[in-house]
């Protein structure tokens, strides 16, 4: 296999780990309390974010090198980016307690076209006619989305969902303020967020802990894929591979993660595929796919001579 073919099956890997992610949460959140489920996804990521760390220091001081563990911008950084990331998975996970899989998959995806309507300093002037148009249609799929098997009242998973598209977009507008241009690393940066993400569940979870040691051993699964696949693996796979493609075809292969989220949500967990949903999801992914290009090509003809990353891709519960 070539080394542009094995960077693309990563990369579509990373996707479809992440679309699988929302069945896991809703798994793990029908057995255990959704504050819990957070609280572990947590401590566990911190536990091999931290191993990993570790990992690396030893073989610096192997070679006679090293670095600070961590240094003063990461921190400043890991700080509000640890707390909006933890308010995010929170809205997130509630959220997929309360609504299909594949209708949390399709929504959140609302985040590619959302991020750069408050990502204002990244777009001085405005975004062109066309982005609105895109969002437009992503508006119209949310709507189709919610109404399942007939117009009705939203549901409160889907709303959520809905607003943890919009904080999850502010969150990565944050990211791209606080790190674009800094000496941070994302391993370090990454490890920093998912101790804090412990430390502010901790408290509220405490109360409920006990529900751990009588979970059975396919929630104890579920919650092991979700902390070390859909979040450690999954983060440090896509950093590696970002790093060996191009920004857009990146961004396209990452893009499909609502697609396989609504495909696992129908085929494994039972959610129905009515025309209303099937229309929704079409709608949806055309919309993010037409809101992204525009986006890539408005800021490759602003800036041509930058080196630009991809749109952000909506990650997991």
């Amino acid at each position: 296999m070539s080394d542009s073919r094995r960077t693309d099956a990563v990369l579509l890997l990373v996707a479809l780990v992440w679309g699988s992610s929302y069945l896991s949460a809703q798994t793990a959140t029908s057995a255990l309390p959704v504050l819990v489920v957070l609280f572990a996804r947590y401590a566990v990521s911190a536990l091999a974010c931290l191993g990993l760390v570790a990992a690396g220091r030893g073989k610096e001081r192997e070679r006679g090198s090293g670095s600070r563990l961590w240094t003063r911008e990461e921190v400043r950084a890991a700080l509000p980016l640890g707390v909006t990331q933890a308010a995010v998975l929170a809205v997130e996970t509630y959220g997929v307690a309360h609504t299909t899989a594949a209708n949390a998959g399709l929504i959140i995806s609302l985040t590619i076209v959302l991020t750069p309507l408050l990502d204002r300093a990244g777009h001085p002037g405005g975004l062109p006619p066309a982005f609105y148009a895109a969002a437009s249609v992503c508006v119209l799929a949310v709507g189709l989305l919610m109404a399942g098997n007939g117009f009705h009242a939203p549901r409160l998973g889907d709303l959520l969902m809905l607003g943890a598209a919009l904080v999850r977009a502010g969150h990565v507008a944050l990211v791209g303020r606080l790190t674009t241009g800094r000496p941070i690393r994302p391993l370090q940066l990454t490890t920093l967020q998912t101790v804090i993400g412990t430390a502010l569940f901790l408290p509220t979870a405490a109360p409920d802990l006990p529900a751990l040691t009588r979970a059975d051993t396919g929630t104890w699964t579920q919650l092991l894929y979700l902390a070390l696949f859909c979040s450690v693996f999954a983060f440090l796979a896509q950093t590696w591979a970002v790093q060996r493609t191009s920004a857009s075809r990146a961004s396209l292969l990452l893009g499909t993660e609502p697609i396989w989220a609504a495909a696992i949500g129908i085929a494994l967990g039972g959610d129905l595929l009515t025309p209303l949903t099937a229309l929704g999801a079409t709608l949806m992914v055309t919309g993010t796919y037409w809101g992204q290009s525009v986006e890539r090509a408005h800021r490759t003809r602003r800036a041509p001579a930058r080196v630009l990353a991809p749109v952000a891709a909506p990650e997991p519960p």
